[in-house]
């Protein structure tokens, strides 16, 4: 069985991205006996957002059951609503909910096949969690490659699809049209994989050249700050997601107030599984006696304050009035005994 995990309230930019327009589950399933969440590169879930710690949490396989651990993280690691003490292992179900941080996953664990290497697939979420939080804070996060000089200054190509060659060249139907005349109809070919650009010379008549190198006729890797030159026209390639991302997991910790309230994503409750195995998946689970002396002293008059009956029961007056009249009644009867005993 894998595991499926699905982001419900990503982080990225440091807040909590989820911008218009960028609809879709981000989810990644993975098939491994150790699964590290955290923000840091080489984190099979990577989660973009400052209150994560680099390695935040583990979800361990044991044959058939997945267990929770909390990896000694700055803001610890919540099942449901409940915190787990570091490096205790709690057994997760499908539909368990955990928050790492402040950001909220949902789990299932079902029979699937994972569709990518786990780097590539994590890294591809991370740009996307980061790409949404741009795109709520306004920002264009799509990767671009922009002419920074010549006489086609200014034109811009959005490399949206990953995987896909873009040309460039004088053509009409090309990605980008330059209008240089030494340009030839298809001049070179763009792809993105992930964060990573590369170029290829498709046969030009002037050929192209990454920092003075020529371009060969195959991909070659187009380095971050490195200029192509295509004839009098000079490029650059910007992925503002990417340099999101690397800014986030260079950054410190941030620490949440002990009393931060960072509800669930939406109105059903979290899974309590594993803090009240008997209890149904979308109830919350009640203190016990030994959990509720643990109570400020403020909170606990109210926890342990005895309930007034509605509907039904007797409070305090209630009671009292009953006393008296249970009194009264026992002195009639007295009395009435006293003056049967005389006749």
């Amino acid at each position: 069985m894998a595991l499926t995990i699905v982001v419900l309230s990503p982080g990225g930019a440091g807040n909590s991205p989820g911008g218009a327009g960028r609809e879709g589950e981000l989810s990644l399933t993975l098939d491994a006996p150790r699964i590290i969440l955290g923000r840091a590169e080489g984190c099979e879930v990577r989660l973009p957002d400052t209150s994560v710690s680099p390695r935040h949490a583990s979800i361990r396989q044991r044959g058939a059951t997945y267990l929770l651990l909390d990896e000694g993280s700055e803001n610890g690691t919540f099942l449901g609503k409940t915190r787990i003490a570091p490096r205790t292992a709690m057994p997760l179900r499908t539909g368990d909910r955990i928050r790492i941080g402040r950001v909220w996953l949902a789990l299932r664990i079902e029979p699937a096949v994972p569709k990518a290497s786990p780097a590539a697939a994590a890294k591809e979420l991370a740009l996307e969690l980061v790409a949404r939080g741009l795109a709520a804070q306004g920002e264009d996060p799509t990767p671009r490659v922009v002419v920074v000089d010549g006489p086609d200054r200014g034109r811009a190509l959005h490399v949206e699809a990953p995987g896909r060659p873009y040309f460039v060249g004088r053509a009409q139907d090309a990605d980008l049209t330059l209008d240089d005349p030494d340009v030839s109809r298809r001049h070179v070919a763009i792809t993105r994989r992930g964060d990573q650009f590369s170029v290829q010379d498709l046969g030009s008549r002037s050929g192209a050249s990454l920092d003075g190198a020529p371009v060969p006729q195959f991909d070659t890797i187009w380095r971050p700050g490195q200029v192509l030159a295509i004839s009098a026209d000079r490029l650059v390639f910007e992925h503002p997601a990417a340099e999101a991302l690397a800014e986030i997991e260079r950054s410190p910790c941030e620490p949440l107030p002990a009393d931060a309230a960072v509800e669930p994503p939406s109105a059903e409750e979290p899974s309590a599984a594993s803090s009240a195995p008997s209890s149904s998946p979308t109830s919350t689970p009640t203190p016990s006696p030994a959990s509720a002396s643990t109570l400020s002293p403020l909170a606990r008059p109210a926890a342990a304050a005895p309930r007034v009956a509605q509907g039904g029961g007797w409070g305090f007056t209630e009671a009292l009035i009953a006393l008296l009249a249970l009194g009264v009644l026992a002195l009639s009867i007295a009395g009435l005994m006293w003056l049967l005993g005389r006749g």
